[in-house]
């Protein structure tokens, strides 16, 4: 899941100065960590220690409270007596891929995908959006390829991911919702390359370029069996204490990834 704030923080200084090219710093004085990271890393916690999800985002976000989340989980993170809000976005999709890290069968996957999916996205477009990208993980992690991993992701949910990306680039706007993220992202893995060159490739849709490199992030993480040790010293670099820490036990207990050898010189 390191792939996945990684592509985050690269697409972060770019939702709102939308480039529609894959010649671009990777990082720079701007990048930060936003709501995507946060939620992300709530939901590795909860895995680690069996707090529930409802509770824990909602802790973390009393944490970070400014980093980029949308109005209506605001207001559900304040106010601990709402359930959830039938949101069809992106926002599940972004948080989940710890899911396809951690469990070791599809079924068990779609379960838990759904299952902290629905804690605030309960419509079914979120809920598909968050199950997709989980499972695109584990099938990575199975050694799918992407014709495989294509196939099933159109044939389980529905998507159309037959467009290349050079052929999405030229019409894609801003589109926050799940059906309109989702697809995108799991595309850009697929006309990928390497890790590095999947979020160059999300970033260069345009869009939500946060949420899309984060989505495409965490299934490149999976399919190039892990992430280029210059690229986790600088998402190290970014993250604070507790994030960090979060994020290296999620990576040694299930990515099987020690902290790079420089680790130290990223938390300078």
């Amino acid at each position: 899941m390191i792939g996945a704030i990684a592509g985050d923080i690269v697409g972060s200084v770019y939702e709102w100065d939308n480039i529609k090219t894959k010649d671009f710093d990777l990082f720079s004085s701007r990048s930060f960590f936003t709501d995507d990271t946060v939620l992300t890393v709530a939901l590795v916690d909860s895995i680690l220690t069996g707090r529930p999800y409802d509770e824990n985002m909602r802790r973390f976000y009393k944490w970070y409270p400014g980093v980029g989340y949308g109005g209506s989980f605001h207001k559900w993170a304040k106010n601990p007596g709402l359930g959830p809000y039938n949101s069809w976005g992106n926002g599940a999709a972004m948080r989940i891929s710890p899911v396809g890290f951690a469990y070791d069968d599809l079924d068990t996957v779609l379960k838990k995908a759904r299952e902290y999916t629905e804690v605030t996205h309960n419509h079914p477009e979120g809920i598909k959006g968050g199950q997709a990208t989980a499972a695109a993980i584990f099938l990575d992690r199975q050694g799918k390829t992407r014709d495989e991993i294509k196939t099933y992701i159109e044939n389980e949910f529905g998507y159309d991911l037959n467009r290349h990306v050079d052929e999405i680039r030229t019409t894609y706007q801003f589109d926050v919702s799940s059906q309109g993220t989702v697809p995108q992202a799991v595309r850009a893995f697929i006309d990928s390359s390497g890790f590095e060159d999947a979020l160059r490739t999300a970033v260069s849709l345009g869009g939500d370029s946060d949420t899309l490199a984060c989505i495409t992030g965490g299934i490149a993480q999976a399919f190039y069996k892990g992430v280029p040790e210059d690229i986790q010293v600088r998402v190290y670099r970014i993250l604070d204490d507790r994030l960090r820490d979060i994020t290296e036990k999620f990576m040694q207990r299930y990515c099987s990834q020690k902290p790079p050898q420089n680790q130290a010189d990223s938390k300078r």
